[in-house]
C-alpha cells in the first residue's frame, strides 16, 4: 500500500500545473482558491442512462427474479420464498413482487453498496454465482418503477433503502439513500427468517404478464430448471405458496419432476488451459459434457399435450451451467448439425467452473454465453458428432415404431390365417436364436408382449433389425411364434419396403399390406421346409434381388 501511494505522489508531480489546472476547469476539480468547480459534462447522463438501462439484458420476468434468487443463495439463503400478487398502494391494476430470504443479511454498508449500479463487496469473485454487482438495480428497475430492499440480522435489526426510476430521471435522487430502520417484513416474519433479506418491486409496468398466476407458473418453471442442483442440495424456493420442484432438462436425476431417460455413453470431460486475451494469462478448468437419450418407445405415443407437460417437444438444446446454476439453454457447439424434430429426443448438459467465465463469455447478467473460437474448437466436433449419432439413434427407433403401427393388420392377417394351414413340426430354439431374439427384443419390446399375450394360435411379427449377411430377411421361430426381421442394409428394405411405410395414401398402404403378407408367408415356409433346406435358395434369391435393385 505504501509503495502505491508513493508512486501515486510521483506521477501527480510529474504532471505540468497547466495540465492539472486545464483538466481541474474542464472536468471539476479544486481550484487554485479551494472552491469547488461544477463537472461541465457527467460521465453519465443519470436520467437517460436510468431509461436506457431498464431495457438492458434481461430477457423477461423470470430472468430478472431469477437473478434475486442469486443473491439469495449468495448470502447462504436456505430457503427463498416470493409472492406476486396486485399492489394495493396502485389503483390501475399493477402487481407488486417481493423476494425475501434467511440468508445472512448485510449492514447498512453492503445495503448501499448492492443498490449501486456496479457496487458488490465481491467484484470478480470467482467463487459464488455473482461478479459484477449490477444484479440487484439492474434486475429489479428492468421490471419495475420503484425497487425496496430491506435487510436485518439478529442483532443489528432492520434496515431498508430503495431506488425510484422517476425520481431519478427527474434529477431528484442522485445518489443511493442512507438506510433508515425499519422492522421486518410480515412474509419475513410469517416464515420466521431471523436473518435475511427482502426486496420489493412496485410500480412494476414491464413484467411478461399481467396476471400473478400466469408469472407464478412459468416462474416456478424457469426456477426449478435453472436453480436444479441447489434444490436438491436442499434448497427451498416457494412462489405463491407452493414449493418450486426440480427440473432436470436430462430427464436422469431421480428427483426431478421428470426421470425417465438414460445416460448416452459415459460423460465427456476436458481440461482446458486457454490463454485470455490482452496477456491476462490463463483460463484454466474442468468442463463437463452429459448426454440424455429420452424412452422414445414409451413415450412416441403420448399425446402432443402430454409431451408439451413432460417438457419433450420443441425443447431440443445443450443446458448450459456454471457453478450449478444454469446461465443458459439452446443450440450451442453443434457445429454445422441443423436442430431437427427428432432431436426433442435427447437432451445435452454442460457444465464448468466461473474460472472459464471469459471462455464461455458470460455477461453480467449470467443468461447468455458468447463462447470464444477456441472453445468452439475444443467442443464441437465431439459434440456435432455425438448429436448427429443420438438423431440417427432417435431416427431408426421412429422408424421402426412406425413399421409396428403400420404392420400390426397385417400380423394380425396373418395369424388369423394360420390354423388353415398344415401345423408346423415341434421345434426347439438353437442358442444362437435365443440370442438373436433376446437382442430384438431390446429393439422391439412388442415382440415379448405378443407372446405374452398369445392365445395359444402361432403369433406372427414383422420387424426391421441387423440380421447380418446378405439375406434380406431371416426367420426367427420359437414356441408359439414366428418373428420376420428385415435387413436393414439390404437394397430391398431401402428402396422398396421403407419408401412404402413411409407413404399413407390408401392404394399404396394396401399395397404394402399384401407386401407384407408375401414377407410372412416366405416366412412360414421356411419355418415348415426347415432352415436346412431353404437356406441356399433364400440366399440366392437375396442376392439375386439385391443384384437387380442395384
Amino acid at each position: 500500500m505504501t509503495r502505491v501511494s508513493k508512486r501515486r505522489r510521483s506521477v501527480q508531480a510529474a504532471v505540468p500545473r497547466r495540465i492539472v489546472a486545464e483538466t481541474a476547469a474542464q472536468y471539476g476539480n479544486r481550484s487554485r482558491d479551494g472552491h469547488n468547480t461544477e463537472p461541465r459534462v457527467s460521465i453519465v447522463a443519470l436520467e437517460r442512462f436510468i431509461e436506457a438501462t431498464r431495457d438492458s439484458g434481461y430477457k423477461g420476468t423470470q430472468s430478472a427474479i431469477a437473478e434475486l434468487v442469486d443473491n439469495a443463495l449468495q448470502a447462504a439463503a436456505t430457503k427463498i420464498v416470493v409472492l406476486i400478487e396486485p399492489d394495493a398502494n396502485t389503483n390501475d391494476g399493477s402487481l407488486r413482487i417481493e423476494v425475501v430470504d434467511n440468508g445472512s443479511g448485510m449492514d447498512e454498508d453492503v445495503l448501499q453498496q448492492a443498490l449501486r449500479f456496479g457496487g458488490s463487496t465481491r467484484f470478480n469473485d470467482r467463487h459464488g454465482l455473482g461478479r459484477y454487482g449490477m444484479g440487484l438495480p439492474n434486475s429489479s428497475l428492468s421490471q419495475a418503477r420503484r425497487v425496496d430492499v430491506c435487510t436485518w440480522r439478529p442483532r443489528s435489526g432492520a434496515v431498508s433503502s430503495f431506488l425510484d426510476v422517476d425520481a431519478i430521471a427527474a434529477g431528484t435522487m442522485v445518489a443511493v439513500p442512507a438506510p433508515v430502520r425499519s422492522s421486518r417484513p410480515q412474509l419475513a416474519i410469517d416464515h420466521g427468517f431471523e436473518s435475511g433479506t427482502s426486496v420489493v418491486w412496485s410500480r412494476c409496468d414491464r413484467l411478461d404478464h399481467r396476471r400473478p398466476s400466469t408469472i407464478a407458473k412459468k416462474l416456478r418453471s424457469v426456477l426449478g430448471r435453472v436453480f436444479r442442483y441447489f434444490l436438491w442440495n436442499g434448497v427451498t424456493i416457494e412462489v405463491n405458496g407452493e414449493v418450486v420442484q426440480a427440473i432436470d432438462p436430462l430427464f436422469l436425476h431421480k428427483d426431478s419432476l421428470t426421470h425417465d431417460a438414460q445416460m448416452y455413453q459415459a460423460p465427456l470431460e476436458y481440461d482446458l488451459e486457454v490463454p485470455l486475451p490482452d496477456a491476462q494469462g490463463e483460463a484454466v478448468g474442468k468442463v463437463v459434457v452429459t448426454f440424455s437419450e429420452l424412452p422414445v418407445e414409451r413415450w412416441h405415443a403420448l399425446s402432443n399435450d402430454e409431451k408439451h407437460r413432460l417438457g419433450v417437444l420443441k425443447a431440443a438444446g445443450v443446458s448450459v451451467v456454471r457453478a450449478d446454476r444454469e446461465i443458459d439453454y439452446g443450440w450451442f457447439f453443434m457445429g454445422n448439425k441443423r436442430r431437427e424434430n427428432y432431436d426433442d429426443w435427447w437432451r445435452c448438459e454442460i457444465r464448468f467452473p466461473p474460472s472459464l467465465d471469459e471462455v464461455f463469455g458470460i455477461t453480467h447478467t449470467k443468461q447468455q454465453l458468447r463462447p470464444t473460437a477456441e472453445l468452439l474448437q475444443v467442443l464441437s466436433p465431439d459434440l456435432e458428432a455425438t448429436a448427429k449419432a443420438l438423431n440417427r439413434r432417435v431416427r431408426q427407433i421412429h422408424e421402426r415404431l412406425k413399421i409396428a403401427a403400420r404392420v400390426s393388420d397385417s400380423e394380425a392377417a396373418a395369424t388369423s390365417s394360420d390354423h388353415l394351414l398344415p401345423g408346423l413340426r415341434e421345434f426347439r430354439p438353437s442358442p444362437a436364436t435365443q440370442q438373436a431374439l433376446a437382442s430384438l427384443e431390446k429393439r422391439h419390446p412388442r415382440i415379448a408382449k405378443q407372446v405374452a399375450s398369445g392365445d395359444g394360435q402361432l403369433q406372427y411379427a414383422l420387424v426391421e433389425g441387423d440380421v447380418g449377411g446378405t439375406r434380406f430377411f431371416r426367420t426367427y421361430r420359437r414356441a408359439g411364434q414366428l418373428v420376420l426381421a428385415l435387413n436393414t442394409d439390404h437394397p430391398f428394405y431401402r428402396r422398396c419396403y421403407r419408401v412404402l411405410v413411409e407413404r399413407t395414401e390408401p392404394d399404396l398402404v394396401a399395397l404394402r399390406q399384401q407386401l407384407d403378407l408375401v414377407l410372412l408367408a416366405a416366412t412360414r415356409s421356411e419355418a415348415a421346409v426347415g432352415a436346412a433346406k431353404s437356406r441356399r435358395f433364400l440366399e440366392t434369391w437375396s442376392n439375386t434381388i439385391a443384384t437387380f435393385l442395384r
